[in-house]
């Protein structure tokens, strides 16, 4: 049965279980680093990265100017993701990074964010599906949605090495999807799928179709 790493706030749990549940693999196993960080990173088939506070100045690759605008970072969260997505990466093993783990995974790559912007975290774009999206013409997957629910301040301004853009916000091109090109299967989204598993069912689908390969 494939085993899943990832570190998910209590609160998002039920989001994840449901949205996880929803891909259709019930022996699937989700080891949560928020209980157990003693998860042995040679033995997991796949990473997901999921939402939660701003990524710790020490682990970014720009400059903090103001570090009041850093929303509440957990250092010991981000550095056990870091570490987990070195590991999966030299495995070859699939990552999966939703919101905060989009920008993780592009600041792993080494790129950088904008640590603040405007105008996307509305309280009524957390679950409805209102941002529209512009994509990549050779974008050609199945989960390529106009509309989307994508709530964040900070978004991914120099993209990390060997990740492409698939999606931009419509409204001010914020990046809201990547693939690598170098990776067997690495995707990283701003918005949140697992808020509707039913509409993007796909996604989760396909995360946990490459985990058992």
């Amino acid at each position: 049965m494939p085993v899943i790493a990832s570190w998910i706030r209590e609160k998002d749990e039920p989001w994840f279980s449901a949205s996880l549940t929803t891909a259709g693999r019930p022996n699937l196993v989700t080891r949560n680093a928020r209980r157990d960080n003693a998860i042995d990173l040679r033995t997991i088939d796949g990473l997901l990265l999921t939402g939660g506070e701003d990524i710790a100045p020490e682990f970014l690759h720009q400059p903090v100017p103001d570090p009041a605008i850093l929303d509440s970072p957990v250092p010991e969260r981000d550095a056990w993701e870091f570490a987990a997505i070195a590991a999966a990466i030299e495995r070859g093993i699939p990552i999966l990074g939703v919101c905060k783990g989009h920008q993780v995974l592009n600041v792993a790559l080494g790129g950088t964010l904008h640590l603040d912007i405007l105008g996307h975290n509305l309280p009524e774009q957390k679950s409805a599906n209102i941002q529209s999206l512009r994509h990549d013409s050779s974008n050609d997957d199945s989960w390529r949605y106009d509309l989307v629910n994508s709530s964040h301040h900070q978004a991914i301004d120099r993209l990390g090495e060997g990740l492409d853009v698939l999606a931009w916000s419509d409204t001010d091109d914020i990046i809201e999807q990547v693939r690598s090109r170098t990776l067997p299967w690495c995707v990283g989204v701003q918005y949140h799928p697992e808020r509707d598993p039913d509409y993007y069912r796909a996604i989760f689908g396909d995360f946990v179709a490459a985990t058992e390969h």
